[in-house]
Order: C-alpha cells, then structure tokens, then sequence
C-alpha cells in the first residue's frame, strides 16, 4: 500500500499500463501514541512580500485549522537520503522544501489513518520504485475531520514523481476520490488545510492537483528518464475539478 507517492491506489507507468500492485504494510502497535511535539508550524516561515501587510499575514494564520503533530521518523539519515534522492532526481543536493509552489493532493487507500502512518514512519525502500527515503507526506486527513501533521513543512516528501522538490503532499484516508468529496467532515477539513496552505505560500488555485495530474504540472522535473512519465490514479481531473472549484469559493486575505 501507498507505495511510491504515498498513495495506495494502482501506479501508471510511462506507457499507461497498470503496475504490480504494491504488498500492504502491517500496522504496527502503538497509533496516536506515536504523537510527537507540537511542531505544526514547524519549518518554512510565511513568505513575506512588499505587498504583503502585517494585518494580511496574521489574517492568513487565522486560516490555519486545528492540527494535531504525529510526526514521522526524519533524523539526520533520513534527511541525507532525502538529499541524495533530490541530486538523483532534480539535480540539487537539499532536503529542504524550500517556497513550495504546489499542493498534492492523494488519498491512501487504508481504511485508517494509522495504516498510512504506519507505511510513512519506517525508512524503508517503497515496494514500487525500491528507493530511499520512505515515503510520506506532509499531512493526513481523517474521516472525522481530524489533520494529522507527519512531517514538517521545511523537509521535502516522498509523494509525487517529478514534484516532491516543490510540493506539499496531503493524504486524505479513504479508497477513493468520490469516498472522500462524499464525506462532508473530511472534505471540510481537507478544504480548509489546503485554503491554508496555498494561502500561507501564495499557491494558485491552479496548481492544487491531484496526483493523477502531475504530469501536466508546470513545475514537473525529472531527470530519471524512465519516471518521466510516471504517475498516479488518485485524484483524478473531474473530481479535482471539483476540489478546485469547492476550494475557490474562499479566497485568501488581501
């Protein structure tokens, strides 16, 4: 499950052909035991420009929905492999996301959120692509409404080919787009993060994708030749036309 981008759902290859299914990874012991520090806003600061005011910015953090830290395993390790992955893949040494430009939006395929963060926390080669680091994203939506925060948002995810340089990822659980745009107290919260985040960073309604559409992303790099086209089922472009349009009915603080 959630091999490659952190999604479970069945990869695309380059010639559109359905991949191997991934094995399911065991849920350990432990779920919200695992709950870390509060570092929730952790990480990459607001962007500031000079024609953003000190009232817009407070405004926007008032956006920020509650979120609850589950962080992840990400040591010195981790991160080191993050960075070997990104000179492999976009030619820049680095964990850091730096000014992130898109919001990746995926669902997990598990029933629960512990068995996305299950999948997320062991640093082990993903069954799809077998690379280092983990997979992960930055945020898991559950079906109550409740956010989880996995990773901060200064450190680079494994969840999309071609954009993991410059994307935040957000897992809703659920086994489908429609399960999930169906359940008004996830896609509520799901709403609400992502109103935040593209607010917080300055990211057009446009490029909040799903994983489906990576490849039609303008910020899509890769310099593996064999991933080039690469991709996911998850989110669709009819049902995050969808997303999009839901979303676009609150615009950010001016």
């Amino acid at each position: 499950m959630l091999a490659g981008c952190g999604a479970g759902n069945t990869p695309k290859t380059a010639n559109g052909a359905a991949a191997p299914a991934s094995s399911a990874h065991a849920p350990t012991a432990g779920g919200n035991a695992a709950a870390a520090t509060d570092a929730s806003t952790t990480g990459a600061s607001i962007p500031t420009t000079p024609s953003t005011s000190a009232p817009t910015l407070v405004a926007i953090e008032a956006l920020r929905p509650p979120i609850h830290p589950w962080l992840i395993p990400f040591g010195a390790r981790r991160k080191r492999e993050m960075a070997e992955y990104s000179l492999r893949h976009y030619g820049e040494y680095t964990y850091l996301l730096r000014d992130p430009k898109v919001i990746v939006e995926h669902y997990t395929e598990t029933a629960t959120a512990g068995e996305a963060y299950n999948t997320f926390a062991p640093d082990v080669p993903d069954s799809e692509l077998h690379e280092l680091p983990g997979t992960c994203a930055h945020f898991l939506v559950e079906p109550n409404g409740r956010i989880d925060q996995l990773v901060p948002l200064y450190l680079r995810c494994r969840h999309t080919v071609g954009l993991n340089w410059t994307a935040i990822g957000i897992e809703n659980v659920g086994f489908s787009d429609q399960q999930i745009l169906a359940d008004r107290a996830q896609i509520h919260a799901s709403l609400a993060l992502t109103r935040w985040l593209r607010c917080r960073y300055g990211i057009s309604v446009r490029n909040v994708i799903g994983h489906n559409e990576s490849l039609s992303s303008p910020y899509h790099r890769e310099r593996v030749a064999a991933l080039r086209y690469q991709t996911h089922s998850d989110w669709n472009h009819a049902d995050m036309t969808r997303y999009r349009a839901l979303l676009a009915r609150s615009s950010c603080p001016r």
